[in-house]
């Protein structure tokens, strides 16, 4: 019982013990809230990017595309652990205003609207079609004439809040779309003058799917235009994707596992016909393998944060470190007495580490609560700034985000209030040997008292 009565009375008698109290606080604080708004911001990110994938993806860099792919669709989609399964284009066009003179080099994505959004979140991207996404390419001027849907970024720029511009209704706007076909062997499809696709297409909708990279960058036609537009009807349909969403409950990389498998038949079943080279340089990806290059970023990001904030915490272990080593100092007479009347060395050391560990619950304690307090008002705080003195943590007109992330995750303030207690004892372990170690008869002497 002695030594929780001395534990805290060292913590609240001992001024000095503020300065460690108050430095596991400010640690805890620092921690927890950019903790939180990082993981926020990668989880958002991955989820964007698993919406805009798929939980699978099966096909090839290459602009050729493969063949076969309707065949391997229907098989896919009898497996149990597969709900739905799309075919995609990718290609490079250059889209212009018709009459305007000027073309601008873009991504070309070819999908079936209704089946492309069932595997991805592309219908909650659309502005006008959100609650019928199988329309999405129905232009607004005409529903019978062939539509687009473009990247909202590349259609209309965001404001200071990170909000867009769009018509009530779709503007009746024509771009003239322009690809080079390819054969299957990856040769030009078609010689002299006439050796580009160019066809007229109007706008639709607008996709905004919270990547700006993609939505700087693509514009959506139709599956079938765009097979024509890019020569992949000839001699044998070929795509350059098959997206597939899994049933729910399905582990992504087990039933990743088990669509190689099922690839890997349909190759060997597939590989004498025509054209069947080139599904030698097919792969089955998940959703995460497949976006790797957009988010490997973002996580080395989150990696070196945490590594940063291991330094950080060193800091705080140094700073206990010091302020037990002098509170031990001037407490020798109290050692002495304790360890006179009977206080073993185990005593003595526990009796410190629990002065440590109230110390890291504590502090752990008021970073915490500050922490949650200010990621409660975190957006309100920004605003006001924004107000007063135009200062945005992020530039809405630049960056793709809305409000900062700020929902605390119950798992990470336990990691972090561990570390934080961990921190405090890993300070107090030598100061604390060291005065387990001092005997009555020396510190105890005339000169002492």
């Amino acid at each position: 019982m002695y030594k929780l009565v001395l534990a805290f009375r060292y913590l609240y008698r001992r001024r000095i013990s503020y300065l460690a109290l108050a430095a596991v606080a400010l640690c805890v604080f620092i921690v927890v809230v950019v903790m939180t708004v990082m993981d926020g911001l990668v989880g958002d990110f991955k989820q964007k990017n698993h919406n805009y994938t798929g939980d699978c993806v099966v096909g090839t860099e290459s602009l050729v595309g493969f063949a076969y792919y309707e065949d391997f669709a229907r098989i896919a989609e009898k497996a149990s652990y597969v709900e739905a399964v799309t075919p995609v284009i990718k290609s490079y066009a250059l889209v212009g205003v018709e009459g305007s003179g000027r073309n601008t080099g873009v991504e070309l994505m070819g999908v079936e609207a209704g089946s492309y959004s069932r595997v991805t979140g592309f219908g909650r991207t659309l502005y006008y079609h959100k609650n019928d996404a199988s329309k999405a390419f129905e232009a607004g001027s005409d529903s019978n004439l062939p539509g687009f849907v473009i990247g909202a970024d590349l259609w209309s720029g965001r404001n200071e809040k990170g909000e867009y511009y769009y018509a009530p209704s779709p503007e009746a706007t024509a771009l003239s779309v322009t690809c080079f076909p390819l054969t299957a062997k990856g040769a030009l499809a078609k010689a002299g003058t006439d050796v580009v696709n160019t066809k007229t297409f109007y706008f639709s909708d607008c996709s905004q799917s919270g990547l700006a990279r993609v939505d700087g960058s693509i514009i959506y036609l139709p599956f079938e235009e765009a097979q024509v537009l890019c020569g992949m009807t000839e001699p044998v349909k070929r795509a350059s994707w098959i997206h597939i969403k899994f049933k729910q409950g399905t582990n992504i990389e087990e039933g990743c596992r088990q669509v190689r498998q099922m690839w890997g038949k349909f190759y060997d079943e597939y590989k004498g016909k025509d054209n069947a080279e080139l599904l030698s340089q097919v792969s089955v990806r998940s959703w995460k393998e497949h976006r790797r290059e957009s988010i490997a970023g973002m996580e080395k990001e989150q990696t070196m944060l945490m590594m940063m904030f291991g330094l950080v915490g060193l800091t705080t272990v140094f700073i206990v470190y010091v302020v037990f080593y002098m509170i031990i100092s001037h407490k020798t007479k109290d050692i002495g007495i304790l360890k006179s009347i009977g206080a073993s060395c185990g005593d003595v050391i526990v009796l410190f580490l629990g002065f440590a560990a109230g110390l890291g619950v504590i502090g752990s304690a008021v970073g915490v609560a500050g922490g949650m307090l200010f990621l409660r008002n975190i957006n309100r705080i920004e605003g006001w700034l924004y107000e007063r003195f135009g200062f945005q943590l992020w530039d809405r007109t630049i960056y793709a985000i809305g409000e900062i992330p700020h929902r605390l995750d119950l798992t990470m303030l336990a990691v972090v209030t561990g570390c934080a207690v961990l921190a405090c004892l890993a300070g107090a372990v030598l100061p604390s040997v060291g005065a387990a170690r001092a005997r009555p008869a020396d510190v105890l002497q005339v000169s002492q008292l």
